[in-house]
């Protein structure tokens, strides 16, 4: 096995770990952190995969934005008491989460990789007219800057006034009642 395949299945592996302890920690704050740390390695994951665009969406807007925006929201709003957390449901969703999980990694294990690769690299081929390369620095800074840059704008805009409705929340709780 190459170097490139085991460093992909050791950040797959952090991810998958860091993403169970999003659900399995109890602290707001630790589930919110592991978060962070999972779309971080998502990001990585897709670096990894040569897909540079998509990791550098993953790291920029959810790995930062969104997890600092979920951080200010848990940091500006005080619960009055702590959430009692005794679902009855849980067997249930454990054993759901199993199996999907082992049909996720049976399809993985069972899957030609390189002729789906193969046969998804010709359909680019003949679609666009020219076999697909990794693009440098420039033009993706010229694609964000020129293409994406209005969705770009859209998603602060969002991640904005999500801001102000936690802030909005916030100090509607600390009202005298």
């Amino acid at each position: 096995m190459e170097l490139g395949a085991i460093l992909f299945y050791v950040v797959a592996s952090a991810t998958v770990v860091s993403a169970l302890g999003v659900v399995v920690t109890r602290s707001v704050v630790y589930s919110a952190l592991l978060l962070v740390l999972s779309l971080m390695l998502t990001g990585l994951v897709y670096l990894l995969l040569l897909a540079d665009f998509l990791a550098l969406v993953q790291i920029l807007i959810y790995g930062g934005t969104v997890s600092v925006l979920l951080l200010f929201a848990l940091m500006l709003t005080r619960p009055e008491q702590k959430p009692v957390l005794t679902h009855k449901g849980w067997p249930l969703a454990a054993l759901g989460a199993v199996v999907v999980l082992v049909l996720l990694i049976y399809q993985a294990v069972s899957t030609d990789w390189a002729r789906t690769a193969t046969a998804v690299s010709a359909a680019a081929g003949a679609r666009a007219g020219a076999v697909a390369s990794r693009i440098g620095p420039g033009e993706l800074g010229a694609a964000l800057f020129t293409t994406w840059a209005v969705p770009f704008e859209i998603a602060s805009l969002v991640l904005l006034v999500a801001l102000m409705g936690a802030l909005v929340i916030a100090r509607a709780s600390e009202e005298p009642r």
